[in-house]
């Protein structure tokens, strides 16, 4: 199994489990697994040719200086697409699934942009796009937590709710 990942990561028969701030990639058929999305998001990608997937649980929105890549929206897609390419993922072809972006307080930023899961979902999106790369599928908003498993051979994305139940996209 070839798997590339921050050091927070640990595979565990087949899986890997993906923290907060954190991201993986598979090059095999492994599945991605996190949990504790709130207002996090994950953003699930996937190479249908190759089955090179990747899988990011971003905290915030846009990198700050000096901030750890992984734990921003925009920067963990941009490392979770320089790393599938380096496994042989053809960009080109990527889709995406996201999930997570929840209300889980009643605070918004200062200057009134919106709570940082809503933030999480448009940056989210608005860096996809930038890309190329097509969201497919979603799970987000509400006021709820997610857990997320990501199946490389297939790309489908599992999503665990205690309060919606689960769902595959």
């Amino acid at each position: 199994m070839q798997v590339y990942t921050t050091d927070t990561s640990s595979p565990q028969s087949g899986r890997t489990k993906v923290g907060i701030a954190d991201y993986a990639v598979s090059s095999d058929q492994s599945t991605l697994t996190t949990s504790g999305l709130g207002s996090c998001i994950g953003v699930a990608l996937y190479d249908p040719d190759t089955c090179v997937s990747g899988l990011a649980h971003a905290m915030l929105p846009e990198i700050e200086p000096g901030g750890e890549p992984a734990k921003f929206a925009d920067s963990s897609i941009e490392l979770l697409l320089s790393e599938m390419e380096a496994a042989g993922a053809n960009i080109d072809r990527v889709v995406a699934k996201i999930a997570g972006g929840s209300t889980m307080f009643d605070f918004t930023s200062a200057n009134g942009d919106g709570s940082i899961g809503d933030r999480n979902v448009e940056t989210t999106r608005e860096t996809l796009a930038r890309f190329g790369i097509e969201i497919v599928a979603e799970d987000i908003g509400g006021s709820h937590g997610r857990s997320l498993e990501l199946d490389a051979q297939t790309g489908d994305l599992r999503v665990r709710s205690a309060k919606t139940g689960n769902s595959v996209l």
